[in-house]
Formats: C-alpha cells, sequence, structure tokens
C-alpha cells in the first residue's frame, strides 16, 4: 500500500488529529525560510539573519533591526498554499483539532483554520513595549526607522525573537493537544529547531506521521514517512466527515 492511501486511510479513520508545521509550509505560498542565508544577506546586511533576530540586536540596533524586518520578514501578499487549504477543510469536517505552527505569517488562518498555535507569535500582531497598546502590521510598514507608540514606546512585533522565550500558555497547551492526539502530522520542518522541536516527545500513539522534502533527524521515529511536497501531498488527500 502506498503511503498517501495509507494516510489517506488513517485520516479516515479518526477524529483527533493534530498538525504540526514548519517554515516548509511556508515556503510553497512564497515564503523564504530566513534561516538558508545566500548571498542577498551578506551583500545587503552586516550580520547573519539569526543575529539581526535576535532581542539583544533588536534593542541594541533597533533601526537596522527594522530595515532587515522589513525587507525579509513581512510577506503581507502571500496567499495560502494547498497544506493549508487542506488542514483547514480537515478542522471543518471535524477530524483535525489544532494546528501548531513555527510560522508568524497568518497563512494558516487566512486559510480558514480557527485553532491555530503560533508557537512564535505573529508579524501582524504588534504591540507597544511601554504601554502594551496593540498594533496591526501596518504600524510597521507604513513607518520608517523604528516604530513608536502615541506614548513614545516602541512598537515591536509579536514575534519570538533569538535568546526569547516561547510563550508557556501556548506552548503548555500544544504539549496537552498532542498528548491526546491519534495522529500527529509533522510536516514541512526539519525538526532541529527548540524547544519546539521537542513537541514531538509528548506524542503518545502509534501514527506519527512525517512529511517534508529532505530527511530529518528524527525519520526513524516516524510510522509513516512521506517524502515530497506537503502541498502536493496534501492535495491528494480527501476530507470526509467525522468518524
Amino acid at each position: 500500500m502506498d503511503t498517501i492511501q495509507t494516510l489517506q486511510e488513517w485520516i479516515d479513520s479518526s477524529d483527533n488529529i493534530v498538525f504540526f508545521g514548519g517554515a516548509g509550509v511556508s515556503t510553497e505560498s512564497g515564503i523564504p525560510d530566513f534561516r538558508s542565508v545566500d548571498g542577498l544577506y551578506h551583500q545587503e546586511y552586516d550580520y547573519p539573519p539569526e543575529t539581526m533576530l535576535s532581542r539583544t540586536f533588536y534593542e541594541r540596533k533597533p533601526e537596522e533591526f527594522y530595515r532587515f524586518y522589513r525587507n525579509k520578514m513581512l510577506y503581507l501578499d502571500a496567499m495560502p498554499n494547498e497544506a493549508h487549504r487542506k488542514l483547514a477543510e480537515l478542522e471543518q469536517s471535524g477530524k483535525l483539532r489544532a494546528v501548531i505552527t513555527q510560522n508568524i505569517d497568518g497563512l494558516h488562518q487566512k486559510a480558514g483554520s480557527r485553532e491555530v498555535l503560533e508557537l512564535h507569535g505573529s508579524v501582524l500582531r504588534n504591540y507597544c513595549s511601554r504601554c502594551g497598546r496593540f498594533y496591526p502590521v501596518e504600524a510597521v510598514t507604513q513607518s520608517e526607522g523604528v516604530p513608536h507608540c502615541e506614548c513614545g514606546g516602541k512598537i515591536k512585533p509579536d514575534v519570538v525573537l533569538y535568546e526569547e522565550g516561547l510563550d508557556q500558555k501556548i506552548l503548555s497547551k500544544a504539549v496537552k493537544y498532542i498528548e491526546k492526539a491519534d495522529i500527529l502530522i509533522i510536516g514541512g520542518t526539519s525538526l532541529v529547531v527548540y524547544p519546539a522541536a521537542g513537541l514531538i516527545d509528548y506524542y503518545r500513539g502509534d501514527k506519527l506521521v512525517l512529511i517534508n522534502k529532505a530527511p530529518t533527524g528524527m525519520d526513524d521515529k516516524a510510522d509513516l514517512l512521506v517524502q515530497g511536497s506537503i502541498g502536493e501531498i496534501m492535495s491528494q488527500i480527501q476530507a470526509h466527515g467525522g468518524r
């Protein structure tokens, strides 16, 4: 039996599926993975992306942080792909309980998913670091240099920077979903970014599905390994009603 058929049968028999996704889900919508450092960064910036997206850099060189952030982290015209759409369908049909994502682009919600746990936050939310007032993404895109609140405080994107901890409430909610899941589908992630990658250890079931273009260090843990484009693979799945 081929892997797609097995995946379909597992999905047909379950109404407690959790999806955990990484950058590979967004790259298929044309959003590059900033970790793949290319010549462009070296030509345009004096520091690697991981440095510029750190809390220390944000505090010490906010102008440079925002120049990089506006140029490289905001893809507001990107549209959901087949994977985003299929996951939304699976949720609507009562099969998928939650999407847990490392991505910050809001594309799962744009596709119609409702229960989305954003481990690394979202570029669509911003807040004043002094008074806490909320700002939409336009506060960043329509300003120059460092965006400021009316109170004079710096407006910070609601994204988890390097050196910052994950939101503990979101993390514990993700753990609960994974612990209780019949099927855990992991897609578009090489499972190297911790602590997010450690969430896999909380899965108690026997239907761990790993979908990725390249091999990962966790391949031997998978009960079903599907190699290829996550959008292409998910487009072949039918989202039938609950069992």
